[in-house]
């Protein structure tokens, strides 16, 4: 691999040469593993590696972009985006519109010990294979999907205004399902983990496989419940699901301007929720996959309220749409990789806890719902449809029998206010990746306490 520290130096005088609006630039090299088995094989191992860059120009409100995956001939690459960007021009009369940010200089690495891509592919195929026997050891499965990804990367984000940052991260994520069968029924379950490059966290999971296993042959027997409205526990991992997928989104401002009806609904300052809502975007949190120093637009994480005391407080921001709104960079802009600009995404994003037990939850729900983990699901606007991964009656105050998994339908805002009750018991899912503009997985995570809903429609027979 080349030496892009070398190549970031070099870059920074090139971009002191031009006399434009605004220029940054990105350096970035990585290193990565997977193995994914389908059924009772393998059925990919591989490595990789990669190094390249871009740059990113503005000229009077027009973007111009190049991305190159050879470090040679930076020269061309700079004048490339430049010419891109007045091409772009939207006349010579217009100002260019960033939200002023400090310039910083840091650095910021964790270290070779950090680095999962150094580790043998072999002791993690092995690890893969003891999970993958473990779920073919339990009758009735039909099939089986794992999934591991590692990564490494450093990057160099340099701008005309004077910032020159190094950065590095580490990811591991583990995706693991079974699929069973009994004459016409289909029933699956599955769970995923991940790390910021900590490969214990996805050792040890062989009695969480075994039970995710023996779930899906549970469901194969277990009811349907009546379609209709009910008290609805979520646990942590759906409400987290919920708070990213249902108002995360929409509290990305790249989505709030460009849309005049959303925003009439996103109005600072409503009410969305009871006082003891608070729901939190931050990238700070120590050794979450959401988590850096710096995002890459060289602006500091923040931990960015959104909703505070049930109102409608703040959203999130590149440089680019807080200028737009009149509002504060708040450290939001990423990009998955080199080949593409940043845009407006979440970081770890969160219900923040309140007092109450999950005993204390569920113990005055005479006939509700216990909705656990979670499938797959669409939003479109302020509706959301969601499918949990598993899901049990409460009756009387108890969790009871098993039923089918779930489909909670909505509208957001309203479901929002109907959040009556959270629970003490803050939990983080590191296990997914969020997609966004042709940008996926971009490494996340989400969470919530446990949180009880009232009217909320479930779909069933």
């Amino acid at each position: 691999m080349v030496n892009i520290t070398d190549i970031g130096h070099q870059l920074a005088e090139i971009l002191d040469s031009y006399h434009v609006d605004y220029i940054e630039a990105h350096l970035e090299e990585s290193w990565s593993n997977h193995i994914t088995y389908r059924g009772r094989e393998p059925e990919s191992i591989g490595k990789t590696t990669s190094a390249g860059g871009n740059v990113r120009a503005m000229v009077n409100g027009g973007w111009g972009f190049t991305s190159f995956n050879s470090l040679e001939n930076l020269s061309h690459r700079v004048e490339l985006a430049v010419k891109q960007a007045q091409l772009a021009s939207k006349g010579s009369g217009e100002k260019s519109n960033l939200a002023p940010v400090a310039p910083i200089t840091n650095t910021v690495l964790r270290g070779k010990n950090n680095n999962p891509t150094t580790l043998p592919l072999a002791p993690k195929k092995q690890l893969l294979d003891e999970y993958n026997t473990i779920i073919w050891g339990i009758p009735k499965i039909q099939t089986s999907v794992i999934g591991y990804g590692d990564g490494h990367k450093r990057t160099i984000f340099l701008n005309s205004q004077g910032s020159y940052i190094e950065q590095d991260r580490s990811d591991i994520t583990l995706r693991v399902a079974a699929v069973a069968t009994e004459g016409n029924e289909v029933q699956q379950a599955g769970f995923s983990v991940g790390s910021t490059g900590d490969f214990r966290a996805i050792t040890g999971l062989h009695q969480k496989v075994a039970e995710m296993a023996k779930l899906a042959v549970t469901l194969l027997s277990a009811p349907r419940v009546k379609g209709g409205k009910y008290t609805v526990v979520l646990d942590p991992v759906l409400a987290g699901v919920f708070t990213h997928e249902a108002f995360g989104h929409l509290s990305e401002a790249d989505f709030v301007y460009e849309n005049k009806q959303l925003q009439e609904i996103m109005t600072l300052g409503r009410s969305f929720g009871s006082q003891e809502l608070n729901i939190i975007d931050s990238g700070l949190i120590p050794n979450l996959r959401g988590s850096y120093k710096y995002d890459d637009e060289g602006v500091p994480a923040a931990k960015n309220y959104l909703i505070r005391e049930g109102k409608l407080v703040g959203r999130l921001h590149s440089r680019e749409t807080a200028a737009r709104m009149g509002e504060k960079p708040t450290g939001n802009a990423r990009a998955i990789n080199y080949r593409h600009p940043p845009i407006v995404r979440m970081t770890n994003t969160y219900i923040e806890p309140q007092d109450t037990s999950f005993e204390d939850l569920i113990g005055d729900i005479k006939y509700g719902i216990y909705a656990k983990n979670w499938y797959g699901g669409t939003t479109s606007m302020e509706m959301f449809t969601f499918s949990s991964g598993e899901a049990y009656m409460i009756r009387q105050g108890k969790i009871a029998e098993p039923i089918r998994p779930i489909t909670l339908t909505g509208n957001v805002f309203t479901t929002l206010k109907n959040i009556e009750a959270i629970g003490n018991d803050l939990e983080m899912n590191q296990g997914g990746g969020c997609g966004k503009g042709g940008q996926s997985p971009l490494p996340v995570s989400n969470g919530s306490p446990h949180i009880r809903i009232r009217h909320c429609l479930v779909g069933g027979e």
